[in-house]
């Protein structure tokens, strides 16, 4: 039987000039009625989930070494945006980014409960660290803590919240009104947690969610980022550019995920992608030399800039080799993929940031819909994914041609599903429904 691909949209991409197209939304950050058309796109087309990322301040400042051309400056909280997405989407997930290291356990625990509750049982809580430094100074510090101990944290936050969400086992709530018994005292529980980082007491004042728990998504590809997803991660987002590279991550992700006594078949590896799509293909080259030819040496060199350990590339010649980069204290996997990169390629400065800015470094695709279904194709059966996030270079025609076009080649070929099979995100991932920890002690104890 052919392995069907699991598919997002990944919301938050966007190449630097990609606004500037006349058949661009002039305004896809803060516009609701924009993002209602992406989301309904994009479930129209059977899509897994949409996906936004985030940052608790903003990537370069406003002022000092400022881009004035780059549109991603504003947008809206991405857990209000999607619990706002639930009351016009039925079926589709809704994953939003959140930071371990700027917030607090039980609020994130709290809110994304929530939005599984009222979306009945599509959200997802893609888990992050925080890669730009500014944001550790909205937060009363002047940098981020070490990488190894935002991990740390991470861990002990999540922990806290898989706890929180069990506070309630199913059935707790009877709300009996002959009776006038509303729950079962039995079936609640404190979580009591006093750790390095934390002291939460619960219990988290939501009944369990219509999916246990949200879905969790990761995307850090360093070896501590690695670890962390394979022991709580149900999807993980990751930037690969060659099937070879692929395969290596995911033969060491699904290894580990099995070292931490899980099954490797229910955490999906999903790569980004982004695919330039045009009909005929001489269209789709069009676009994409039509996006390059718009983008400054200064706009895509600040982009590399991020992953720079702290050189500011922009003061070199940018014919000139890339040179030898401090290892960062953020974003450590993408620097070093992007480092091999142009080692490979044997890049420059300008070629490489040319790269980085397209789709932050993830795989670009030129062609008509059969040239992108052949390389999807090709990298599900080499074991290399179990499905792609997928980027737009702007929005809303790429999404549709995706919809219209790519996701027609692949139902077409029995790669991809033609209808919803599920309610639920864990349904349509093939994830299954974790048990409540007081439920499984119970039920060793009474056996």
């Amino acid at each position: 039987m052919t392995k069907q691909l699991k598919l997002g949209a990944f919301f938050s991409s966007g190449h630097p000039a990609g606004w500037r197209l006349p058949e661009a939304f002039p305004e896809t950050d803060m516009s609701f009625p924009n993002y209602v058309h992406m989301a309904q796109t994009a479930e129209r087309g059977k899509l897994d989930c949409i996906f936004f990322q985030d940052t608790v301040g903003v990537v370069g400042g406003i002022k000092e070494n400022a881009t004035p051309t780059k549109c991603r400056i504003v947008w809206p909280e991405p857990a209000t945006l999607i619990a706002s997405l639930a009351a016009v989407t039925k079926n589709i997930g809704l994953v939003s980014t959140a930071t371990t290291t700027y917030s607090e356990p039980y609020t994130i625990a709290r809110r994304f409960g929530s939005i599984d509750c009222i979306s009945g049982g599509r959200a997802g809580w893609n888990v992050v660290t925080s890669q730009v430094e500014l944001e550790a100074m909205n937060f009363g510090q002047d940098s981020h803590m070490e990488h190894g101990a935002r991990y740390e944290k991470a861990e002990e936050f999540v922990d806290i919240c898989f706890g929180l969400w069990d506070s309630f086992e199913d059935g707790a709530f009877l709300r009996d009104k002959e009776s006038g018994v509303f729950y079962d005292p039995s079936l609640a529980h404190e979580l009591n947690h006093e750790g390095k980082y934390f002291k939460v007491k619960g219990p988290l004042n939501l009944p369990r969610t219509p999916q246990g728990r949200p879905v969790i998504a990761q995307a850090g590809s360093s070896e501590v980022g690695i670890n962390f997803a394979a022991r709580c991660a149900d999807m993980i987002f990751t930037a690969q550019s060659n099937i070879p590279d692929a395969q290596a991550f995911y033969r060491q992700v699904k290894g580990k995920v099995a070292s931490f006594g899980r099954n490797p078949d229910h955490v999906k590896i999903m790569p980004g992608l982004m695919p330039i799509l045009g009909a005929p293909r001489a269209e789709a080259q069009e676009t994409y030399d039509k996006l390059i030819s718009m983008t400054s040496d200064e706009v895509s060199i600040r982009s590399l800039n991020h992953y720079s350990g702290g050189i500011d590339l922009t003061k070199l010649d940018p014919d000139m080799k890339l040179p030898e980069l401090p290892v960062a204290n953020t974003a450590k996997a993408r620097q070093a993929q992007g480092v091999a990169k142009a080692r490979e390629m044997d890049w420059s400065i300008r070629q490489t940031a040319q790269f980085v800015a397209v789709a932050q470094g993830h795989h670009t695709v030129v062609g008509d819909a059969s040239d992108i279904a052949d390389l999807m194709q090709e990298w599900i059966e080499a074991e290399a994914c179990d499905g792609f996030m997928l980027m737009s270079p702007f929005y809303p025609v790429p999404l549709e041609r995706i919809v219209d076009h790519l996701v027609p080649e692949l139902q077409r070929r029995g790669l991809f599903r033609t209808e919803y099979t599920g309610t639920t995100l864990r349904d349509n991932l093939g994830i299954p429904v974790p048990e409540n920890r007081y439920t499984v002690a119970a039920q060793a104890k009474a056996s």
